[in-house]
């Protein structure tokens, strides 16, 4: 079997992906199990080969998993936390732009009362 393309997997449905996926699995099996009773090494070998091409069905299907609940989610007001960004956990937890600019009434009231001083300083 030949190394399976990204590019090929994205234009295949998810049920042809998992049958895929399946015949790959069980491939690995068949190799796994020639390696033990010493098969080939051109057997032995391609073990990775389908190992990696495991990886990349997974990796297809969840992206594409990924991309249908992003746009799903798009309109609604809130993400699910896996689809938001990680960033750090210390810009996560600061304050937005917003809050930061919001002054109390108390702080309000204190510069209507005392403006800051304007000097006709010349040079």
């Amino acid at each position: 079997m030949t190394t399976v393309k990204a590019k090929d997997l994205r234009s295949k449905t998810k049920a042809d992906l998992v049958k895929q996926l399946d015949d790959l699995k069980q491939e690995l099996g068949q190799l796994r199990v020639a390696k033990v009773t010493g098969g080939a090494v051109s057997k032995i070998s391609k073990i990775k080969l389908v190992r990696k091409s495991i990886a990349r069905v997974l990796t297809v299907i969840s992206q594409t998993q990924r991309k249908a609940l992003r746009g799903y989610y798009k309109d609604k007001k809130f993400l699910p936390l896996d689809l938001r960004p990680k960033k750090t956990r210390a810009i996560r937890r600061r304050l937005t732009k917003h809050e930061r600019s919001i002054k109390s009434i108390k702080t309000i009231k204190k510069q209507r009362a005392f403006p800051k001083r304007k000097y006709a300083v010349t040079a």
